[in-house]
């Protein structure tokens, strides 16, 4: 047997199962022949749990919705399987999908498998250990998948109808008012506040193209060897949306300071051989032929963002007090919903004095 990689743990015991069951349903579905099935879990992950799953020489990434009572339409494992099977066609690169299994009887949740790529994951967007020639190759290689990916037409990939069209941010304010608010754990002033003002101040003009949600770069996979995305991850968010909130989503990185999700606020990007924030706006709106993007709207956009990750961070926080959080590091993310719930109203009370 191959020697696992060092991203796997041996399985969790709250998201074990029964691996015949899992290897009887390989056979009848995907390899006739496997044998010998073996499972570990990959660290990462704090939402649908993750695991390697090996049959003899084949190795396939195994993606489940968490055991445990669930928020509503959260951990739509099926839907990520749908998008990532639609664009296997395209030029965002994905890995190949195999199949979709619903019947819970299986490993107690619904799952889908898909291919293992091997790469590097970039967990720390300062890319420590890179010379500055290497850094910014890497987040130009970041920026043109996002950037292809909102290239690509819905309807001619089939997925005209993988969400509702207009009116996306709004629909998205209210769905992580009601998601943070349905996993409150304590009171949080700024969050209260964002859920008032971000629905009053949503820009005009609006958008719709295939968004990732949870585009970033320790949810892409790279080349062992090149500064090359072999491989997009974590589809779990994706609908029809606003290109641009997916976009300034990705981008709150360059806002968030380092010891908080392992930003980027106030780095040396010189030094470091990263593009600013603005040099890689800059860089988006050239490859998806934008002419800009008005300042205060790009104000908004991240606000919202940082605001919606807050929500996220929630959600984790109170999963990790339930006991079914899918990663080790769950409480420490979940602390994180506060600080970035600040930051948000922050910025919305700079963007009201200007």
């Amino acid at each position: 047997m191959p020697e696992l990689p060092p991203t796997t743990r041996p399985v969790a015991p709250q998201h074990a199962f029964d691996v015949e069951r899992l290897a009887q349903w390989l056979r009848d579905h995907v390899q006739p022949a496997a044998q010998a099935v073996e499972v570990a879990q990959f660290k990462g992950g704090q939402s649908n749990p993750t695991y390697l799953v090996t049959a003899g020489a084949n190795r396939y990434v195994l993606r489940r919705k968490p055991p445990g009572k669930l928020l509503p339409s959260a951990h739509a494992v099926d839907r990520e399987y749908r998008v990532i099977t639609a664009l296997g066609g395209t030029a965002v690169p994905v890995p190949r999908t195999f199949a979709l299994c619903e019947d819970e009887s299986v490993i107690g949740t619904a799952f889908y498998l898909m291919d293992y790529v091997a790469g590097r994951v970039f967990w720390d967007p300062q890319l420590p250990g890179m010379t500055p020639a290497e850094r910014r190759s890497i987040h130009d290689e970041v920026n043109r998948v996002i950037a292809e990916l909102h290239g690509v037409d819905p309807a001619a990939v089939g997925l005209g109808d993988f969400g509702r069209t207009g009116e996306y941010i709004a629909r998205q304010v209210a769905r992580w008012s009601k998601q943070y608010q349905a996993s409150e754990t304590e009171k949080i002033e700024a969050m209260d506040n964002l859920i008032a003002w971000l629905p009053a101040n949503i820009p005009a003009g609006d958008e719709t193209r295939i968004v990732h949600g949870d585009y970033r770069i320790d949810n892409v996979i790279f080349h062992p060897a090149e500064p090359r995305i072999v491989a997009v991850l974590d589809w779990e968010l994706s609908t029809l949306g606003h290109p641009l909130a997916d976009f300034a989503y990705h981008c709150m990185v360059w806002r968030i300071p380092p010891g908080t999700f392992r930003g980027l606020g106030g780095v040396d990007f010189a030094a470091l051989g990263i593009p600013t924030e603005r040099e890689y706006l800059a860089a988006y709106c050239r490859r998806t032929g934008r002419a800009g993007i008005a300042e205060r709207d790009w104000e908004y956009y991240l606000a919202y963002n940082l605001f919606r990750i807050a929500a996220i961070a929630q959600g984790v926080m109170a999963r990790a007090l339930q006991g079914n959080a899918s990663s080790a590091e769950a409480m420490q993310t979940g602390r994180a919903a506060r600080p970035l719930a600040e930051l948000a109203w922050s910025q919305v009370e700079r963007l009201k004095l200007s």
